[in-house]
């Protein structure tokens, strides 16, 4: 559950019903959550937005999340978001080049529960 209601959480996820799955828990858990369909639309609401923490999928249209990921990390009003990357893909080149580029954590979908999501939100915020 949210220790302060007024967390903004970006989803920057291509996929409709992932979208809904999580995007539902968190806004039930009590975070504001906004959501983006592809990289352009991402980079767009985390610049207008600048949320609290953003889970990013990698591959999406547009942009891909790597991308993404890196120019969040050159414009300095997003450079010290944190950035959750949740993918459908786990390969080690994917994992490492991610957390390299400044993902705080790379979590693949298949693992990752709508409640541990939410439930780690709260986690990554302190650190």
């Amino acid at each position: 559950m949210v220790e302060d209601p007024a967390i903004d959480v970006l989803l920057i996820e291509d996929d409709r019903d992932t979208l809904e799955m999580y995007r539902t828990k968190l806004e039930l858990d009590g975070y504001r959550v906004h959501v983006a369909v592809d990289g352009n639309e991402g980079l767009e609401r985390a610049r207008e937005l600048v949320p609290d923490i953003i889970f990013l999928d990698v591959r999406l249209p547009k942009k891909d999340g790597l991308e993404v990921l890196q120019e969040l990390r050159q414009h300095p009003p997003t450079a010290e978001i944190p950035v959750i990357i949740l993918s459908n893909y786990g390969e080690r080149e994917l994992v490492e080049r991610g957390l390299k580029l400044g993902a705080m954590e790379f979590l693949v979908k298949a693992q990752t529960s709508p409640l541990s999501l939410s439930e780690g939100i709260n986690e990554w915020l302190k650190e």
